[in-house]
């Protein structure tokens, strides 16, 4: 997904990926997801700065995500050296701290849900392991 501010987001990185986002110029990366999930791109930070691409991690527990965490992001962007692609397995993690940057930055709070809910709509859901979310986006 590409933002108005020209950060780019999406669920996991394959390993094509790094190449694919040096060629559309990203210069940074931040990765949300945890090194151990199965579906995590192993050798991340060494893909990625074979392209050049600057590399930042902040794991977030998604059953503990916390402030802290959004605003390590928030550090993470406003330091890149360029354009900056930010990911996590499934891009929840990702919307999810948008939702937060959006609101936060004047963007009408349904429009930013809206942005939100193309990944997926924590603050609605039944399923018990999204509480963690629905406290942190309230």
């Amino acid at each position: 997904m590409r933002r108005p501010n020209g950060i780019t987001t999406s669920g996991k990185l394959e390993a094509d990926d790094p190449a694919r986002l040096a060629a559309i110029g990203v210069r940074h990366v931040v990765n949300l997801a945890l090194d151990d999930h199965p579906e995590a791109l192993k050798n991340e930070r060494e893909l990625l700065a074979q392209h050049g691409i600057k590399y930042t991690h902040i794991p977030v527990p998604f059953d503990k995500p916390t402030r802290e965490h959004v605003d390590q992001m928030i550090k993470a962007i406003e330091g890149a050296p360029g354009p900056t692609h930010v990911h996590c397995i499934m891009n929840y993690r990702v919307s999810a701290f948008f939702y937060i940057l959006d609101c936060e930055s004047g963007v009408p709070e349904a429009q930013a849900r809206e942005l939100m809910t193309k990944v997926w709509d924590p603050l609605f859901s039944d399923d018990p392991r999204v509480a963690p979310w629905r406290k942190l986006l309230s």
